[in-house]
């Protein structure tokens, strides 16, 4: 079992003076820790829902690209890139720079995106949900596109690309492992099915994510795709330190589901790098057990 770290919060670092050298310190601290990957947010405002909009919130990708050079093996991402965000062109371009400038690290998470006051906020088009999922397909045959050896056209019904040149390509072929945050049954668990090497869920309980991961199942058959190719990965919101042998319990059971990450997003904590440090010194080695 691989543990990955989602750094939702900023604040911990102190003022917006020692957020970079912060994000660096525990972007170091995961490398060294033996944590797999390392994604941040894809928003302009902190979530209203859990803190204040206006704690501050890092453009994701660049706040990527700082980080490539700051690393050497974790995989970079942003859980979940929202599709409404960036045009699927310079989204495909953005992501395939990230895999270069990072030796082929780059992860597109990416989902149909749902925070409606940063979009109004920032003047970005915010369309119907079922428009947004139409976007979200047409984004990752544009990226498929773009990664792959076609350099012409792209002719879709929201997007169309005169060329889909993209140089430097990403030096993995066909480009970094696609990640689909969601848990929805009847269209995103579907579009996992479709185009994806990952899929995100939350932690809804061992019994919740049995039945999502029989719903992948079916759509993967549907789809004529073996199951075991798409990579299944849990976040969580429990603390690893808070009760560790707890934890591993919880997480035990997502192994026996078929998982292979479980993602970590602590909150309340001072001292971030730290942290991470003795998850990896208490955790990590017996989570590799798994």
């Amino acid at each position: 079992m691989d543990i990955a770290l989602h750094v939702a919060d900023f604040t911990p670092f102190g003022g917006d003076d020692r957020i970079a050298a912060g994000l660096a310190a525990t972007a170091r601290a995961a490398d060294a820790a033996g944590f797999r990957t390392l994604t941040l947010m894809d928003h302009w405002f902190q979530m209203e829902a859990t803190a204040p909009a206006t704690d501050p919130m890092l453009e994701g990708y660049t706040a990527l690209g700082y980080l490539a050079g700051q690393t050497q093996h974790l995989q970079l991402g942003l859980l979940v890139t929202g599709v409404t965000y960036r045009h699927p062109g310079l989204l495909a371009k953005t992501v395939a720079t990230l895999d270069v400038l990072s030796g082929g690290r780059a992860l597109l998470g990416i989902g149909a995106a749902w925070y409606e006051r940063e979009h109004a906020g920032l003047g970005v088009p915010f369309p119907p949900l079922a428009e947004r999922f139409e976007r979200l397909e047409e984004a990752l045959a544009v990226c498929r596109q773009m990664w792959g050896e076609d350099d012409g056209p792209f002719e879709g019904r929201h997007y169309r690309l005169a060329e889909t040149l993209c140089r430097p390509r990403p030096l993995r072929p066909g480009g970094p492992p696609v990640l689909i945050g969601g848990s929805g049954e009847r269209k995103t668990l579907r579009l996992v099915a479709e185009h994806a090497q990952a899929c995100n869920l939350y932690d809804a309980g061992p019994d919740v994510l049995a039945h999502k991961l029989q719903v992948l199942d079916r759509h993967c058959t549907d789809v004529g795709r073996d199951p075991a190719e798409v990579q299944r990965t849990v976040i969580t919101g429990t603390d690893p330190l808070a009760d560790t042998d707890a934890f591993l319990s919880s997480v035990g059971a997502f192994a026996r589901l078929g998982v292979s990450q479980v993602w970590v997003s602590p909150h309340g904590v001072d001292d971030l790098p730290g942290w991470v440090a003795r998850v990896g010194e208490r955790v990590v080695p017996r989570l590799r057990e798994l």
